[in-house]
């Protein structure tokens, strides 16, 4: 995710001052924005001591800073990036906001994060043991925003020529309880807080991870687990951005643009 963060810095065609990386992690996107010569200074903040000692013996300048309410000065950075942290932020609309913010006029904003999609056979085969052997079924898997969603939640912060995408990358691995060592690695595990989850009975997980195996295994034996990861960018509102048409004020229909480029593949 990182290299493709600074894939699309490089596809702007522009050379930028001050960025900020949120949610550094070990500083590995800093360093390879860095790498790009496309972004002359990059500050970075992590929620996690750790990640941010980890990210300065790296090389990178980092400090702790919350993802939630980031206390950033306003007009301050022509780029703000955020690779794969934000989906763990509680009020992602207000964090956005003030994102933007943070940006100066014209100042471009891109995001990484997991997105609805992601670990799919994994909740469905926990609901589906969890209802067949307790007869109901409770949260085990953080919940995660659509790609619509962080559409809507670009717009509604005040974003100019908002863009939301996604990109499903699928790992596969020898048996699922692998998986789940992986999360927990990952600190990915459930983000709700104590006392909304029951816990796991070990039956209920050990029933799962058969479903797992006669679901989701392809030939060779090894399952598949999905991760959709939504990109979204934007840029802070400035005079002399491109404006989207006003509804209702295009001349051609589309019904009669599929038909003109019918005729003219004849």
């Amino acid at each position: 995710m990182s290299r493709d963060i600074a894939d699309r810095v490089q596809d702007t065609p522009r050379q930028f001052e001050r960025a900020l990386d949120l949610g550094c992690h070990d500083g590995r996107l800093a360093r390879i924005l860095s790498e790009t010569g496309r972004v002359k200074d990059i500050d970075a903040g992590d929620l996690s001591p750790a990640m941010v000692a980890a990210a300065q013996a790296g090389g990178t300048e980092a400090r702790i800073l919350d993802e939630e309410t980031p206390a950033l000065p306003e007009d301050r950075y022509d780029l703000v990036v955020s690779a794969l942290s934000l989906h763990w932020v509680n009020d992602l609309p207000g964090t956005l906001v003030r994102l933007r913010q943070g940006l100066k006029p014209d100042g471009l904003f891109l995001g990484a994060l997991f997105g609805a999609g992601t670990l799919s056979e994994l909740r469905e085969c926990l609901m589906e043991a969890e209802t067949e052997l307790s007869g109901g079924v409770s949260p085990r898997l953080s919940p995660l925003p659509g790609l619509k969603d962080m559409a809507d939640l670009m717009q509604r912060a005040g974003f100019a020529l908002p863009v939301a995408d996604r990109d499903t990358v699928v790992v596969r691995y020898r048996d699922p309880a692998r998986l789940l060592a992986d999360l927990k690695g990952m600190g990915e595990q459930n983000a709700l807080a104590p006392g909304m989850i029951r816990p796991l009975p070990r039956a209920v997980l050990d029933r799962a991870l058969s479903l797992y195996r006669e679901r989701h295994a392809d030939p060779d034996g090894r399952v598949r687990a999905s991760f959709e990861i939504v990109h979204v960018s934007g840029w802070a509102p400035a005079p002399g951005q491109p404006q989207p048409l006003r509804p209702g004020s295009a001349r051609v229909s589309l019904a009669e643009a599929v038909r003109r480029q019918g005729q003219s593949g004849k």
